[in-house]
């Protein structure tokens, strides 16, 4: 008898996730084989890569793993990063398939592009190591993002979880000392 596997809960969210990388990876290698114009390639391919900057940033993170992360510039033009993300319980029930999928595919998106880089340099393409430039930059700001983001719903569970037993803590000691 084997166990069930898990299935992802939320396919088309994963299809998605997945759809947008692929598409702009896709465009980027067949286009150089197809078509002869850069500013097609870089529009075209920067425009898929930033679709999917933006679905993986605003849709799949919040589905698949239950983060969101943006940054903004405060009064002093200082740059502050504002996370959310569930709750603690919420975040242990989410499906573990559909989790590794969404950060092996952040991950390996990065590392293809890089790949990517290295070849245009061999190939001494050095335009299109612009284009690239562009797409790493979005793949990597999302990484950085919610890594970031998953570090601290770790730190604000682990404050909680202190407050809490702080608390009680507390108050069996106030009613030990209520009863004397």
């Amino acid at each position: 008898w084997k166990p069930p596997e898990e299935n992802y809960a939320n396919p088309r969210t994963c299809l998605f996730h997945v759809l947008f990388k692929a598409a702009s990876f896709s465009f980027y290698i067949f286009s150089a084989l197809f078509i002869n114009n850069f500013v097609i390639i870089f529009v075209v391919t920067v425009l898929l890569a930033a679709l999917d900057f933006w679905v993986v940033k605003n849709v799949s993170g919040r589905i698949l793993v239950g983060l969101r992360w943006w940054n903004e510039i405060n009064d002093l033009g200082e740059s502050v990063w504002r996370f959310e993300s569930l709750d603690q319980e919420s975040l242990a029930r989410m499906n573990k398939k559909d989790a590794w999928l969404f950060w092996w595919t952040l991950y390996l998106t990065a590392v293809l592009w890089v790949f990517l880089g290295i070849v245009s340099l061999i190939r001494f393409q050095a335009d299109y190591c612009i284009i690239i430039g562009v797409c790493l930059t979005l793949s990597v700001a999302n990484i950085i993002g919610f890594t970031k983001c998953r570090k601290d719903a770790k730190k604000q569970f682990q404050q909680f979880a202190t407050q809490t037993i702080a608390s009680r803590v507390s108050s069996t000691i106030q009613s030990a000392f209520s009863v004397v």
